[in-house]
């Protein structure tokens, strides 16, 4: 019998805050960096922008000696192919999922689904309930904020707290923090976070550029791949280390 892997979610309901993002690199360091074997099942209808990311890293990389050779060097040391990337829609996004622990070679430690970010649809609710852990990145910004707040606030009080659901626990993580901008205003937010009675994970994610570094002809330093991890050089003050860390904790991996 093949061992059930975690599923893993990045979900808000608002747009810009970096789910797909962090799905991509989150999936990258443990399956290019940390030896685990992932799959990412990419629900978000119409665009399908991760497995529209993956096309374009392998036409990087069929196009482009250097990353070329990079991909030869790093899959002959891991000795193990990419992980998979399954195109879904919110509705049949577990059953894609069932179907491909049953069906690939690879055994997995865990499953991403990057799902629209809407609670309105009935799909995307009955994903979420069959989520092992969410995790909402959001950022201090009122409206943004208020908007992933009440988004958690509807899945805790509606499928965390409920039982026959699969979802265990929901984590909120500050990303886009501008280190000036750690102030009294975090404390103010971090309150009323308490206050709703969710979980907010220690580590910050600081506002940068450095996220829209894909494969390309005029840049060797790569950081939003499908293909390959971040480049060691542009993790440095990521912090993205740590968050793979507390996740892996988090989700017991």
């Amino acid at each position: 019998m093949r061992k059930q892997p975690k599923y893993v979610a990045f979900s808000t309901q608002k747009g810009g805050v970096g789910k797909s993002t962090f799905t991509v690199i989150v999936a990258s360091m443990l399956h290019y960096m940390k030896g685990y074997n992932v799959a990412v099942i990419d629900c978000d209808f119409p665009q399908h922008s991760i497995k529209g990311l993956r096309k374009r890293d392998i036409d990087q990389v069929v196009n482009n000696d250097y990353f070329n050779k990079l991909a030869f060097e790093q899959f002959a040391a891991l000795n193990k192919k990419s992980y998979p990337i399954v195109d879904s829609s919110p509705e049949q996004a577990i059953a894609t999922a069932n179907g491909l622990v049953e069906s690939d070679n690879m055994e997995f430690d865990v499953i991403f689904f990057d799902l629209p970010g809407t609670v309105n649809s009935r799909g995307v609710i009955d994903s979420l309930s069959a989520m092992d852990y969410v995790f909402v990145p959001i950022i201090a910004d009122q409206l943004v904020l208020e908007s992933g707040l009440r988004f958690a606030n509807i899945l805790s009080d509606n499928i965390v707290v409920k039982h026959g659901n699969r979802l265990k626990e929901l984590y909120l993580f500050w990303n886009m923090v501008n280190g000036r901008e750690k102030t009294e205003l975090y404390d103010v937010y971090e309150t009323v976070i308490r206050e709703l009675g969710l979980s907010l994970m220690q580590t910050l994610i600081p506002n940068s550029v450095r996220y829209k570094k894909e494969v390309s002809n005029d840049r060797k330093n790569v950081f939003r791949s499908t293909l390959f991890p971040p480049d060691k050089t542009l993790l440095k003050g990521s912090n993205l280390e740590e968050l793979v860390e507390e996740i892996c904790q988090i989700i017991k991996l």
